[in-house]
């Protein structure tokens, strides 16, 4: 018999926003005094310039406000949860790419752009009422969920924009440990199982892959690492072998390999 999931993991719709509005605040901020030659500088997102991945993390919360302004979907329930929203991005990387360079080209503007889609999120995005759906391109989903999905946008991009443009973003915690969290819910659902424990300090503890189950004590497959370093692990940025060569990741016990299972999404 496979092993039974466990239910998904709920997020506080109120502090889900609040985290979105931070993590976005801090991006505007750097974003301001970016000069013409940070802008212009090469990203790791193929041919995105910096001043392209900053247009692109408006769309981050415009995605939620142009959503909210459209009808309730009718149906009783959402057809994409949290942990399927990732397997949804690979197929709709090329129109986010050509969206994201249209609209670098319409709003030549950044600063303008940025206060105008924080102003617009904040007034469309409700305090309460997180279970309403909203229709999405990945298909039906609930406005929380919705959220959630937006602070690992703005994570992993504010991650990216850091490397591109030598910068020091901070990272709002609340936004930081969701993200985080996702992830790890992530690999859990597509490996399940207890042989496996992934620490993720402060923010996550899965147990995933098949086999003998730890009941009690340390078990005897342990993978450690920090928040970002399992971001960037998830997402592609970073590569197995490199992080536990370099001790950014630990992974004790026969079974602490994940690297067939990297990344969740790219």
């Amino acid at each position: 018999m496979p092993p039974a999931k466990k239910r998904p993991r709920t997020y506080d719709h109120a502090r889900t926003r609040t985290a979105v509005l931070a993590q976005f605040a801090h991006v505007r901020e750097a974003v301001r005094v970016l000069t013409p030659e940070q802008l212009a500088l090469p990203t790791r997102l193929g041919d995105w310039t910096v001043r392209d991945l900053a247009v692109h993390l408006t769309m981050a919360l415009s995605h939620v406000s142009r959503n909210l302004e459209l009808p309730e979907p009718s149906g009783p329930k959402p057809e994409v949860g949290l942990l399927q929203w990732p397997s949804s991005t690979a197929a709709r990387a090329g129109r986010i790419s050509d969206d994201t360079l249209a609209l670098a080209l319409d709003r030549p503007d950044l600063d303008a752009l940025y206060a105008e889609t924080a102003e617009r999120f904040a007034a469309a995005v409700p305090e309460g009422a997180g279970d309403r759906l909203l229709p999405t391109r990945a298909g039906t989903m609930r406005l929380v969920d919705l959220l959630v999905t937006r602070t690992v946008e703005l994570v992993v991009h504010t991650d990216d924009l850091n490397e591109a443009a030598g910068l020091d973003i901070p990272y709002d915690r609340q936004a930081l440990a969701a993200c985080t969290r996702l992830l790890a819910d992530v690999l859990a659902d597509r490996a399940p199982g207890g042989s496996v424990e992934v620490r993720v300090p402060p923010f996550a503890v899965v147990q995933c892959i098949g086999g003998p189950k730890h009941t009690r004590g340390t078990p005897p497959n342990v993978v450690e690492t920090a928040p970002l370093t399992w971001i960037r692990l998830a997402t592609g940025r970073a590569e197995w072998a490199r992080e536990l060569d370099e001790a950014r990741v630990s992974a004790g016990g026969e079974r602490a390999d994940l690297a067939d299972l990297l990344p969740l999404m790219g």
